[in-house]
């Protein structure tokens, strides 16, 4: 006999990530060097909504530019990311493009400030990380496994 609940509906999966992609603060960053030297960060975010929808939008994060995670970054920008533990997992993949304070629209630097309580938009050796998403699983156990991708190609499939 199972002691697991029930899966939960991809359409409610999808909710919660986009409620944690608001709410949360922190999250896991994986990068790798040109040779190939993993590196796992974490870093706070915001969800920088585009067009006023929830569902629509990129991460925004910010790290010292001579940081491994801003150097690895460079040619391609491909990125994982982990929000959650092991029991309630989100896991993006994107691509990652710097943005300099100073190219950073107020609107967007303004939220990174404000839900942060920190704005570095002015100091030189930090860089913003724009990241756009790519593909978005989500589970929490073994049973939501099958139906886990809620976006494949920077869709939502829900």
């Amino acid at each position: 006999m199972s002691d697991l609940e029930p899966p939960h509906p991809r359409t409610e999966r999808k909710q919660n990530v986009l409620t944690r992609l608001r709410q949360d603060k922190d999250l896991w960053v994986a990068t790798a060097s040109a040779h190939d030297e993993p590196c796992l960060v974490p870093l706070s975010f915001v969800w920088d909504v585009q067009d006023g929808r929830i569902d629509k939008g990129t991460l925004l994060l910010c790290t010292r530019r001579n940081n491994p995670t801003a150097r690895n970054l460079t040619p391609n920008g491909e990125v994982r990311i982990s929000l959650g533990h092991t029991r309630d997992v989100v896991l993006i993949e994107g691509t990652a493009e710097k943005v300099e304070g100073s190219d950073l629209p107020k609107a967007s630097a303004d939220a990174f400030a404000t839900k942060l309580a920190w704005d570095p938009r002015d100091q030189s050796a930090w860089v913003y990380l724009r990241i756009t998403l790519r593909s978005v699983k989500a589970w929490r156990e073994v049973n939501e496994l099958p139906e886990r991708v809620l976006m494949h190609d920077g869709e939502w499939l829900v």
